[in-house]
Order: structure tokens, then C-alpha cells, then sequence
């Protein structure tokens, strides 16, 4: 479903991404696990096209991505939760859900949506600035939903949430997967979390990928120490 291939991603004249190479099926959920400043969140940048990619190919269902502006992956099928959620806070939570409609073939909200995440529903007439961070995540996860993607991306879902809801989203992201059969591609550092979802986990140093395993399989403790400060 989705097929990266040679990846290079800079920054001005420093190169960040180093040739990064992975691909994912349909209904299969990766994590790349890296510590701050390794690479995660200028990967899927560069994937959804916010970051232009210097070299290499991205491919979507077949379709090559690459040079593409944000808005035609959108349309494409990739989705894209960034760091931090940017929500919009002065927006209702049902206005923020909507504006996720623009390239949905219907302007209506599907009611599997709030179905995921009833918290929504009751609250889709509040400010989306005066949810919990926690709501927040929701709220952008089902944003995201909206647009009926093939590959859904999350930065970083975990930063700044408490463990009770991080349970709570492991649980919805599974549901997602189950109900929409799509592929779900997750940036993070808390393992707990990725080995609730996750199918396989790669390890991201310094731009380039430099281990990976299924989830059946993973050493916890060697992926930790790749996590450790």
C-alpha cells in the first residue's frame, strides 16, 4: 500500500533523511521509534509533502507521491496527524471534523466517527481549544479519518497525554484498523504503546533506519536502549 524507496529529505544544505526505504501492506500498522531529534517528524514531513524530498520515490497504492503538493496525497488516500495535533482551538469540534471533508466524496461526517470516538459527539459543539490533550488527539485523529484515507500517519500520538487515555487511543487505533482496513504508519518513543499496535517496529538514528522486527518477535529490551537518553 504504501512503498518508500531511497528516501532523501535536507534542510537547506544538511541533508536529514539518509536514503530511507520501507513499505507497508494494506491494513498493517509500523512504528518508527526514535528518540527527539532523530528524524521522525521531518520523515513524515517529507511524506505527506510539507517537506519537499531531495531524491527517491513514494508510492501509494501505486501512485507515485512524490512532487506532489500536500493537498493532491490528501486527495490520493495518505492522511496525516501531526505533532502536537494542531487542532483548530477556536473551531467547534464538529467544525474542525469538517473541515477534514474537503477532499471526501461526501460533506457529511460519517457516523462511524463518532462511533470511534463518542467523546466527539457529545462534545461537537465545544471550542476545540478547551478539550483535553487527550480529546485533542481524538479530535485530530478523526479529522484525519474523514478524508477516507489509505495510509493514516500519526507524529508523536502519544506526547503529552496521560496513560489512561494513551490506552484509550491504542484501543481506538486498533478499532480503526479493523473497521477501515487501512494501513496505519506511527511515529513514537513510548514502546508500551507501540506494542500494543504495532505489527512491526523500526528504529530511526540519525535518518537512516537501523533496525527492525515484527512485533511477535521484538527484543523490548534492545529497542529501549535505542530509545534511552
Amino acid at each position: 500500500m504504501l512503498e518508500v524507496n531511497d528516501l532523501h529529505v535536507s534542510y537547506g544544505q544538511s541533508e536529514v533523511i539518509h536514503g530511507i526505504s520501507f513499505d507497508m501492506n494494506q491494513d498493517e500498522t509500523l512504528a518508527v521509534m526514535g528518540r527527539n531529534g532523530m528524524g521522525k517528524t521531518t520523515l513524515f514531513k517529507a511524506l505527506i509533502g510539507v517537506l519537499p524530498s531531495g531524491a527517491g520515490s513514494i508510492r501509494l497504492d501505486g501512485k507515485e507521491l512524490g512532487g506532489l503538493p500536500a493537498h493532491k496525497r490528501v486527495a490520493a488516500g495518505l492522511a496525516y496527524v501531526p505533532q502536537g495535533r494542531m487542532i483548530f482551538p477556536n473551531l467547534t469540534v464538529m467544525e474542525n471534523i469538517e473541515s477534514g471533508l474537503e477532499t471526501a466524496k461526501s460533506r457529511k461526517v460519517p457516523r462511524e466517527i463518532f462511533d470511534l470516538f463518542p467523546v466527539l459527539l457529545d462534545m461537537r459543539n465545544r471550542k476545540g481549544g478547551n478539550l483535553s490533550g487527550g480529546q485533542q488527539q481524538q479530535l485530530a485523529i478523526a479529522r484525519a479519518l474523514v478524508t477516507e484515507p489509505k495510509v493514516l500517519l500519526l507524529d508523536e500520538p502519544t506526547e503529552g497525554i496521560q496513560p489512561s487515555i494513551i490506552k484509550e487511543i491504542a484501543r481506538t487505533l486498533n478499532d480503526i484498523r479493523e473497521m477501515k482496513k487501512i494501513a496505519i504508519l506511527v511515529s513514537e518513543q513510548v514502546l508500551s504503546f507501540t506494542m500494543e499496535i504495532a505489527d512491526r517496529l523500526t528504529v530511526i538514528e540519525r535518518g537512516e533506519l537501523i533496525h527492525e522486527e515484527s512485533r511477535a518477535t521484538a527484543d523490548q529490551a534492545k529497542i529501549a536502549s535505542y530509545l534511552a537518553v
